[in-house]
């Protein structure tokens, strides 16, 4: 894998606004964009997902596909955050908390997320200076 290569594939709710707000938090903190992204509902995150085994009911907000894996949950917002530019991956160190709390907490921002900040009709469309890090 070269410098330019992808590390990772953010799999977000392209219609979330606070999975579309956390897109927007990475790419700034990604500046040699090491991290893509591609919306849950587009067809590379199809394709993506029946790679690695997750099922559509299993990824409802995040996923990272590193390789031919998969994470998700709590687990997978650790690792995007290890990809960072620093101090963000500091955050990584709380894999040591059990991740049953971990993806708890996780669920019930997930389960919330429309509610608390809102959705959209449509999924994102990321702009001319972005576009290169989004798959479709």
């Amino acid at each position: 894998m070269g410098d330019n290569a992808p590390r990772a594939v953010v799999l977000f709710d392209g219609v979330c606004n606070l999975c579309n707000g956390f897109v927007q938090f990475v790419i700034p903190r990604d500046p040699l964009g090491h991290v893509r992204f591609a919306a849950l509902q587009s067809e590379a995150a199809r394709r993506l997902m029946a790679q690695t085994g997750v099922t559509p009911g299993g990824a409802d907000s995040i996923v990272l596909v590193e390789g031919q894996h998969a994470f998700v949950r709590s687990e997978a917002a650790l690792r995007i955050a290890r990809q960072l530019r620093f101090p963000w991956p500091i955050l990584y160190g709380l894999v040591v908390v059990p991740r049953p709390l971990r993806d708890w907490v996780y669920d019930i921002v997930a389960r919330h997320r429309y509610r608390w900040f809102g959705r959209r009709d449509v999924c994102m469309v990321p702009g001319p200076e972005t576009r290169d890090r989004f798959l479709v």
